[in-house]
């Protein structure tokens, strides 16, 4: 694992990019890189702005030559300006270039090294089962392929859960959900760094990214002062 020193905001994005998709020999995407059996397809196209540095642009396998050089003309155009706080304002272009109404933006971090929460999380497991209660019971048949999996637990009940829904040697990226009746107080953040920690000590970085439009996860991410390195945008 590269130490925080050497990682670049460029860096960080091109490993963000190798952990969220599958590729083919010629580097096209091919599926999203879930860890569970039934991966989701891959979009059209992925761009990953980085704070500094040139935007990283990867193309679904079926994209023409033609059209990825057109998409890469345009995202030459998308350099930073420095910390994202909104989606590229040129969005519609991509999505007429591809002919694609679906498309998701939004801010990428890393989770520091000195990240901690003052509520303890514990690791879960296949064997925590019967902790997972009504609210989490649709997690239990993912427990093999999502570890490392970080929870809180209240009560006899997980209430929070954190855990990789994308992997690769050198990065995992977060996926965090919280029972709604514990909500606002600060379990996300404690399973965020509860499963941080057990990603770094496997020797991988932990990514956390969300989407513009989802406030209570950016939240968690300005509350725990994870390190912004860029932003994406995928089409199709």
């Amino acid at each position: 694992m590269k130490t925080t020193n050497d990682l670049t905001t460029t860096v960080l994005m091109q490993l963000h990019a190798d952990v969220l998709f599958t590729y083919d020999s010629r580097g096209r995407m091919q599926q999203a890189n879930e860890p569970w059996p039934d991966r989701g397809p891959a979009p059209l196209f992925f761009m990953g702005i980085p704070v500094t540095g040139t935007p990283i642009c990867k193309y679904r396998h079926d994209v023409p030559d033609e059209l990825a050089q057109a998409l890469t003309a345009q995202a030459l155009l998308a350099v930073s300006a420095g910390m994202p706080a909104s989606p590229p304002p040129d969005t519609a272009q991509y999505r007429h270039l591809l002919q694609a109404d679906k498309w998701e933006a939004g801010p990428s971090f890393l989770v520091p090294e000195n990240f901690t929460a003052a509520i303890s999380g514990i690791q879960l497991t296949p064997e925590h089962a019967p902790l997972l209660g009504t609210g989490f019971a649709w997690l239990g048949p993912e427990l093999d392929y999502v570890q490392p999996c970080a929870a809180v637990v209240e009560d006899g009940q997980v209430a929070a859960v954190c855990r990789s829904v994308r992997i690769t040697a050198a990065a995992h990226e977060a996926g965090i959900e919280t029972l709604v009746p514990f909500r606002g107080k600060g379990y996300a953040a404690a399973a965020l760094a509860c499963w941080a920690a057990l990603v770094r000590k496997a020797g991988a970085l932990p990514l956390y990214s969300t989407s513009w439009s989802n406030h209570a996860s950016r939240s968690v991410a300005r509350k725990a002062g994870l390190l912004c390195y860029g932003s994406t945008l995928s089409v199709g």
